[in-house]
């Protein structure tokens, strides 16, 4: 083997409150394999048959198509930072919305502000004046629990929620409706499903994944593509109420060193494949046709830039035929390259290059970088041929404007009463209960309820990162229509029964109540801006653990609802709690924590806990990488625990919690620095 020097990149760190997080891209003194392991990889064919009349049609468009003309389908704009004009000006064959993007920069925009906009694009794309072909433009957008950026919309639990249900047929229903959501906009393509196998959950992108076992991403795969895109072979595949979907990130980003977002994933390929590749596997066989390349890096190569795993083993060995898009300026981390040029992200691989803001010289160095042969007219066309066929395959050119589409502008639809129940389902089945002592759980409903907490009453930090903005923050619950709180769950399922709920942020009270829900966790983050040093929960909100253990030393039973993006090591909460539940984040239908919570008015278990752990649970400090099948595995809830009601089984309350002082420390935080590019 070779051992190749790499430079550390940007160190990045923020503050969300007192939470330090950070990320760091690249690691030094890494060892890159001189020889490769094809055999590794599963030898596949695309399930999507080649269709001779799309391909001829390629042929005939190619024919026609400037050098300009091409490169431009293989660049990607932001809507903040592109106009209808651009499009038809430069031929870009592609937009995006971003994680707060919205039309107008107006976040509360309606279906029909998003539709009028999606025809603006549309109809400049298809300007065939001074001898312009009529390509669609191909938008895409961020719809990863619902369709998130858009006001009204359901949000189901994030991922990690959703991996607990062990429910594959739940994951296709949940896809189904964020298509037709998605659909209302007029927008045909989402960046989803994540397929990332999480192996260290200090990762701020932790939420997004399913589960830490490659089995239940692959299941949940398969099932959320054949949702988002309909059924292969079926008349419903791909139609109006379909959008197109991603698998990402290819491939390693759950795993990478130390868990920083961007970083290095340090797995020899036969690892890689067994753990981080599986979700692919599934997800092409759905017939997936488009896949997103990562920030990570594979033994110190950038995704980006890794020509062997993008082109020799994903397109040729496992016959990937779709289009590969490369993530938000993803392209300017590789060693040479910049957000305004880069040659090598399309040698690799990479066809279509997601660079919001900066498109415009991309595209002019794009085509210098072709015309002085740096970058071949082979690899050219092959990236436009791969674009056209996606976009032929999913009608783009026959399904006329987006407001000609049958669920374009329909706003009865977004948070739709269905849909909703769906979300409620997902919530339910989504919920872990890790301690139900003296069986305190199931509450009867006419009991006077005090419930506390941050995350009580405010559907931000119940939804998470990815909601409406990229962070999931400045947001209130004004922004999300038709959601309901945790609070405002129990609130009503007591009231129907003749009790009392009552919300007190800080535990205090003036009537003693019969029992206290906390409802507590982690703020809203994303990507790298969730990183941690650690996984010691206290370090980030030690007023938490006060209100709980104030109304423990009061005599109050205490149910703690923990709302996360992670495990986190929280077991002086558990001690101070009779009754704790993993909630996660489960998005805009907080009543359906309730539901569970509580018996019916007749004193039966309304709904029992389903919810099974799909990432094992820290004892220590140090667990930072805690999977199971470790050699060394000792969690203090293993993968797969999750309590009944029909289970009466009792919870120690003398977890350690001996902290450590190297946990706790934190070093100065930079100015400047930011998780971009």
């Amino acid at each position: 083997m070779n051992k190749t020097s790499l430079c550390a990149a940007t160190l990045c760190v923020v503050v969300i409150g007192v939470q330090l997080v950070g990320c760091q891209q690249g690691t030094p003194d890494v060892l890159v394999p001189t020889t490769k392991n094809v055999d590794a990889w599963p030898e596949l064919k695309s399930p999507v048959e080649r269709d001779p009349e799309i391909e001829a049609r390629i042929d005939n468009l190619l024919a026609q198509m400037s050098v300009e003309q091409k490169v431009g389908q293989m660049i990607q704009a932001e809507i903040r930072w592109v106009e209808p004009d651009d499009v038809r000006d430069y031929h870009l064959g592609s937009v995006l919305n971003g994680g707060g993007g919205h039309p107008g920069k107006v976040k509360h925009a309606s279906a029909g502000d998003w539709v009028a906009l999606a025809d603006a694009f549309y109809e400049a794309s298809m300007d065939t004046s001074d001898g312009r072909l009529a390509i669609p433009v191909l938008w895409g957008t961020d719809s990863v629990h619902g369709a998130s950026n858009v006001f009204g919309a359901t949000l189901f639990p994030h991922n990690i929620g959703i991996g607990a249900a062990h429910n594959p047929d739940l994951v296709r229903r949940i896809g189904e409706v964020t298509a037709m959501e998605t659909a209302v906009i007029g927008i045909p393509w989402t960046f989803a499903p994540v397929l990332a196998v999480v192996r260290d959950d200090r990762w701020g992108r932790s939420y997004e994944g399913y589960s830490e076992d490659p089995e239940i991403v692959r299941s949940y795969a398969a099932a959320l593509v054949r949702g988002l895109q309909g059924e292969l072979g079926r008349d419903d595949y791909l139609d109006d109420s379909h959008v197109l979907a991603t698998a990402k990130h290819f491939l390693g980003d759950g795993g990478t060193d130390n868990g920083h977002d961007k970083g290095n994933n340090l797995a020899e390929e036969e690892e890689l494949f067994a753990i981080h590749g599986q979700g692919y596997v599934a997800a092409l066989e759905s017939g997936a046709r488009t896949v997103m390349a990562s920030y990570s890096s594979s033994r110190g190569l950038k995704m980006h830039g890794n020509r062997y795993l993008l082109t020799e083993i994903l397109k040729e060995r496992m016959g990937f035929d779709g289009f590969i898009v490369g993530d938000w300026e993803g392209h300017s981390e590789i060693p040479g390259c910049s957000k305004m040029a880069c040659a090598a992200a399309i040698n690799a691989g990479v066809d279509l290059l997601m660079a919001p803001q900066y498109w415009k010289p991309l595209l002019k160095n794009t085509i210098k970088d072709v015309k002085r042969g740096d970058i071949s007219m082979a690899r050219v066309d092959d990236a436009v041929r791969r674009i056209l066929r996606v976009k032929l395959e999913a009608g783009l050119f026959e399904t006329g404007a987006p407001s000609s589409r049958s669920y374009a502008g329909k706003t009865e639809i977004l948070g739709a009463p269905l849909h909703r129940a769906v979300a409620r389902q997902a919530v339910r089945e989504s919920l872990v209960l890790l301690k139900n002592n003296a069986a305190l759980l199931p509450l009867d409903r006419s009991l006077n309820v005090l419930v506390a907490g941050r995350s009580a009453n405010d559907v931000s930090r119940q939804s998470g990162g990815w909601s409406l903005t990229w962070q999931g923050t400045d947001n209130n619950d004004d922004d999300f229509p038709g959601a309901t709180t945790i609070f405002e769950g129990i609130r009503e399922v007591v009231s129907s029964a003749g009790g009392t709920a009552t919300f007190s942020e800080d535990g205090s009270y003036s009537d003693r109540p019969d029992v206290a829900i906390v409802v507590w966790g982690e703020p809203p983050y994303a990507e790298c801006y969730g990183d941690l040093k650690h996984l010691n929960y206290d370090a980030q909100d030690p007023q938490s653990l006060v209100v709980l253990e104030n109304l423990k030393a009061d005599g109050i039973p205490v149910v703690s609802v923990f709302v996360s993006g992670r495990p986190l090591w929280v077991n002086p909460h558990l001690n101070a709690s009779d009754a704790f539940v993993a909630a996660w984040l489960p998005g805009t239908e907080g009543d359906g924590v309730a539901e569970v919570l509580f018996k019916t008015s007749a004193g039966e278990v309304n709904y029992d806990f389903k919810g099974k752990l799909s990432f094992s649970w820290p004892k220590s400090l140090d667990q930072n990488q805690l999977n199971v099948g470790d050699v060394d595995y000792d969690p203090l809830f293993p993968y797969g625990y999750g309590l009944s009601y029909a289970q009466a089984r009792e919870v120690s309350d003398e977890f350690s919690v001996e902290t450590g002082e190297a946990y706790l420390n934190y070093a100065a935080v930079p100015a400047g620095f930011s998780c971009i590019g």
